[in-house]
């Protein structure tokens, strides 16, 4: 008698549930759930993330010459063109209105450029699938602790707006998107490929877990 096969999602997400738990709970998102988030640390984050965004749109980039059909290529495009035109868009306002130098923020440091470092070199090594793992820890961790942020006071209206938008409808579709690419993908894959997977998810959010350490940091090195 057959079986079916777990989704591969399912899979990725019971496999990593320990690195992934200790990500969304993250001290970084403890603070904004009770709006003790400070605005000097918070600066510093969208710093270190608007030049990943940037990075973002290099990685889809290699996401969309890598895709097997031209609907993923379409879906891919409508993403480079959100991360182009809105989210980068989005950092240059808040810079602006902020008073925010992104020139006096390390954006080299180790936990900020390992995470850059780390998921390019997914992107350039690996193939569609490795890069749609990797897209899918960071955008499912991202949704996630969203949600549960976005019901809680946040003082800061630059904050709400950034947590808003990874709840809003678009940003959800997309992380499903990427859960739907694997999932029907791993109907097909062997062992070998799941846990590659698998294993590229879990160094995403090991990942992630630094890059979010890296506000915090800078600070005490000061």
């Amino acid at each position: 008698m057959s079986t079916v096969a777990e989704p591969l999602s399912e899979q990725i997400l019971r496999e990593n549930r320990t690195v992934f738990e200790a990500m969304v709970n993250h001290r970084f998102v403890k603070d904004i759930k009770a709006d003790r988030l400070d605005r000097v640390t918070f600066d510093r984050y969208l710093v270190y993330e608007g030049a990943f965004v940037d990075t973002a749109i290099s990685i889809f980039a290699y996401a969309t010459a890598k895709a097997v059909t031209m609907y993923q290529k379409r879906k891919l495009i409508a993403i480079l063109d959100a991360l182009a035109n809105q989210q980068i868009a989005f950092f240059g306002r808040a810079f602006a209105e902020r008073g925010i130098d992104p020139a006096i923020h390390d954006t080299a440091r180790p936990e900020v450029a390992a995470f850059r470092d780390g998921m390019l070199d997914i992107a350039r090594k690996g193939g569609f699938l490795d890069i749609v793992a990797a897209m899918f820890a960071a955008e499912w961790m991202y949704w996630t602790w969203s949600r549960a942020a976005v019901d809680c006071t946040l003082t800061d209206p630059l904050l709400r707006e950034w947590i808003e938008m990874h709840v809003e409808p678009g940003f959800e579709a997309q992380a499903r998107w990427l859960k739907d690419i694997l999932d029907s993908a791993g109907k097909t894959l062997g062992h070998e490929d799941r846990s590659r997977l698998s294993m590229i998810f879990g160094r995403v959010q090991t990942l992630e877990i630094a890059f979010h350490d890296a506000p915090y940091l800078e600070e005490i090195v000061k």
